[in-house]
């Protein structure tokens, strides 16, 4: 297995999603990783642990998943693209330094292949419910960025997307996996590293006695400096000014904060990340995402084959949530359909979206399998009568 300096294994592959996020993760440039083993992400770090030696990187299994998500903000800010890789119950243990990453405008990926919960659940079968987690998991005001790929092709193309997003507006961002997507086995094309677009740290180009860390520009997101070359750096959790020194008073923490999710906020539209298939003058339309997606797409065609106008749309980026692309389709739609892999997450932001202006039909599911696409058929029939 030879991979090229940036460490892209090109050409047709036949692996699963594990893997082709592993590659991805690569292609985009990762060079340090840190986890500790669970199912169904364990496969990740497995190759990464192979391959990461013919590219000069570092994977490192610690004790817990509280040490992995700490050990690779380490590995940030001195100088490396970095992420960590887990499921539900090691998300959970990891939500402290989510808001720690948050504060401290780390940019890192954190995957999460998704499986049935609550505690131990269902470590080797499928589910959804960890999106309102990442969103909100951590305490306090900060914005995050959600992606769900519903293929090892897309595990593969979304994850240097993920970095790029990361680098970009330096905020934790979570790729949202599920145990069968993960686990799912088809060919994945990687290109040349040629062809790869791949968005590098913005390094500061102030001098080290002119630099503050924290100090940012039109877009809200301040530049970086690798520690041990010569800047004055001080990171801290605490609410701190443009230096990284604390300053506790509503003053600067109102100023921090509305920076802290401004630059996503103020960045939606740059954001929006959605696959349509005939949503326009659709009656009904289904909102999916993940594996998910991949049962409501045929679902879809068996309705439209019984004379349903019904359209699709696919999340790509679930946070920041699209609501003002979905209010804009639910001025001229009767009715969304929400199938997901839990009992209730994303179709509240549907509704919020919608706000009244059309039906809003969950379909929860407690996971552990996939929707019946005839399940779906059925809601969608229903949903016009």
């Amino acid at each position: 297995m030879k991979a090229d300096p940036r460490g892209v294994l090109t050409g047709d592959h036949f692996i699963d999603g594990d893997h082709a996020a592993c590659e991805g993760a690569l292609a985009a440039g990762c060079r340090f990783v840190a986890g500790y083993p669970i199912t169904p992400s364990t496969e990740v770090v497995e190759r990464f642990a192979s391959r990461i030696p013919l590219v000069g990187g570092v994977f490192i299994q610690l004790e817990d998943e509280l040490a992995s998500s700490i050990a690779i903000q380490g590995a940030v800010w001195a100088g490396l693209k970095a992420m960590t890789v887990t499921s539900g119950p090691g998300l959970s243990l990891m939500m402290e330094h989510v808001g720690y990453a948050a504060i401290t405008e780390t940019p890192l990926v954190i995957v999460d292949v998704q499986r049935g919960g609550p505690s131990t659940g269902l470590p080797t079968l499928p589910a959804q419910a960890d999106m309102m987690q990442v969103k909100w998991g951590s305490h306090g005001d900060y914005e995050v960025i959600a992606l769900s790929p519903q293929s090892p092709q897309e595990c593969f193309d979304l994850m240097i997307q993920a970095f790029n997003l990361a680098e970009t507006y330096r905020v934790p961002v979570f790729f949202m996996m599920d145990e069968v997507v993960g686990h799912m086995t088809e060919r994945v094309t990687i290109p040349q590293a040629s062809e790869i677009d791949v968005v590098q740290r913005r390094w500061t180009k102030k001098k080290p006695g002119e630099y503050r860390v924290f100090e940012a520009g039109a877009d809200l997101v301040p530049d970086m400096a690798k520690t041990g070359d010569g800047y004055r750096i001080h990171v801290t959790g605490l609410t701190h000014d443009d230096r990284g020194y604390p300053v506790m008073n509503p003053g600067t923490q109102k100023k921090l904060i509305e920076r802290l999710v401004g630059k996503v906020r103020q960045n939606c539209d740059k954001l929006l990340d959605v696959r349509e298939d005939g949503v326009e003058g659709a009656d009904v339309v289904v909102v999916s995402f993940g594996i998910t997606s991949r049962v409501a797409a045929a679902a879809v065609e068996e309705a439209r084959g019984q004379g349903v106008k019904v359209g699709h749309l696919r999340l790509v980026i679930v946070w920041p949530f699209p609501a003002e692309h979905i209010a804009a389709l639910a001025a001229h739609t009767k009715a969304f359909v929400v199938p997901e892999l839990n009992m209730g997450q994303i179709v509240h932001e549907v509704e919020r979206a919608v706000a009244g202006r059309a039906r809003v039909v969950p379909m929860p599911h407690a996971g552990g399998s996939v929707h019946e696409p005839e399940a779906i058929v059925a809601t969608i029939l229903e949903a016009v009568r």
